[in-house]
């Protein structure tokens, strides 16, 4: 049964190895869990999966592999002799619900008129005593109250349910879904190269114990610098007009570049990049930086990153003036192609989604402009414009 999981797994496209399918082996042999459908899908998934993107399509593999289980039940029921179920499920109970159970007649009552009412019912009920819905207070449904009953459904209030009948349900995470400042994080750590610099403060525990075994025993403390990410990044992100919307999830961006990166300047532009950007939209007329300053400024291994929709009049790329703000004596591809040549590594994160790109000339120019290098405001998008700068 593991071995079709696993080849089911694979055949969704999750990344899994021989080396995990062992693991899952051990945890089961030595019983981490046991007889439990929600414990082994967890415990088999954090042995299986090791890249959170990857859950959606776990998920359906899992319920793929598994759909046939509930079919199994009438095989266990004539495997296992009817006595032995209902002690052990006896066995659980105080003896204040073996009480409010032989007040409606025995649990064997109990589950027949369940099976009876399920049949009989033909909607979904709210309230009342007699029908499985929410509310009220008949002993089937959910969040109503009976002292004794089967709960249908997610936890209820009262928590006075004899049996818990439930479904279980999922949540899908794929690396096509728009980011949450977490995963813009887990993304931005393909851009990593760590140094140490400045101060040692930071115990290196490996050295220590090696520099000690060398001294006889007597301790010897080794000291190193903190350990950083040493990437240089500069973010020029578009604001106003069409970028509104996308107001969210750039400052999500924003916020985990300026926690994964400790060498990061950040500047504004107004859909496409001209002689000066700001830091500060309030004053952004008054208070502007040239960009020539920030190319002379910046070294040529700073990797650059715009964010921006690209939507906008082909002209406000290509000719002179045809910014919608200020005259410019220069096009915005000129400039682009200055900043392209001081920087070998630049990039352009679009929120706008990928199959919608096509719909928009000032998109297409862009996309030509940066060489293709440009990337979507997903999971994935961000990770393969993080791959590329990494390079």
């Amino acid at each position: 049964m593991l071995i079709n999981f696993f080849h089911g797994l694979r055949d969704a496209g999750v990344p899994v190895t021989t080396r995990e399918l062992l693991d899952l082996m051990e945890g089961l042999k030595q019983h981490v869990v046991f007889a439990d459908i929600d414990d082994f899908y967890f415990f088999s998934r954090a042995c299986m999966v090791k890249d959170e993107k990857y859950f959606d399509r776990f998920d359906k593999a899992f319920g793929a592999h598994f759909k046939e289980l509930e079919a199994l039940d009438d095989v266990i029921e004539a495997l296992i002799p009817d006595d032995w179920l209902r002690s052990e499920f006896l066995k659980n109970l105080s003896e204040e619900d073996k009480a409010r159970i032989e007040s409606l007649g025995g649990l064997e009552q109990l589950i027949e008129e369940f099976k009876k009412r399920l049949e009989e019912q033909k909607e979904r009920h709210e309230g009342g005593s007699k029908w499985i819905g929410t509310g009220g207070t008949s002993p089937f449904g959910q969040e109503g109250y009976h002292p004794e009953g089967i709960r249908v459904g997610p936890n209820g209030k009262n928590k006075k349910a004899v049996k818990v009948w439930d479904r279980r349900d999922f949540k899908n995470l794929d690396d096509s879904v728009e980011l949450g400042t977490r995963n813009i994080k887990i993304a931005m750590r393909r851009l990593r190269k760590f140094a140490r610099t400045g101060a040692a403060d930071e115990l290196d525990l490996d050295d220590t114990i090696s520099s000690t075994a060398r001294n006889a025993g007597l301790l010897d403390i080794k000291m190193v610098p903190e350990r950083h990410n040493a990437v240089k990044v500069l973010l020029f992100f578009d604001v106003g007009g069409s970028m509104d919307p996308h107001v969210r999830v750039c400052q999500e961006l924003f916020s985990a570049a300026r926690t994964e990166f400790k060498h990061m300047e950040y500047f504004y532009f107004h859909n496409f990049i001209y002689e000066s950007v700001w830091k500060n939209n309030v004053r952004r007329h008054n208070e502007r930086t040239s960009l020539l300053d920030i190319l002379h400024k910046y070294s040529h291994d700073y990797k650059v990153v715009f964010v921006g929709d690209a939507s906008m009049s082909p002209y406000e790329i290509m000719q002179p003036g045809g910014s919608v703000e200020h005259w410019n004596e220069e096009s915005g591809e000129i400039w682009m192609r200055r900043l392209q040549e001081v920087y070998d590594k630049v990039i352009w994160i679009n929120p706008v989604p990928e199959d919608e790109w096509q719909y928009t000339q000032s998109v297409a120019i862009t996309h030509q402009l940066m060489e293709g290098h440009m990337y979507p405001l997903t999971l994935k998008g961000l990770e393969e414009g993080m791959s590329y700068l990494s390079k």
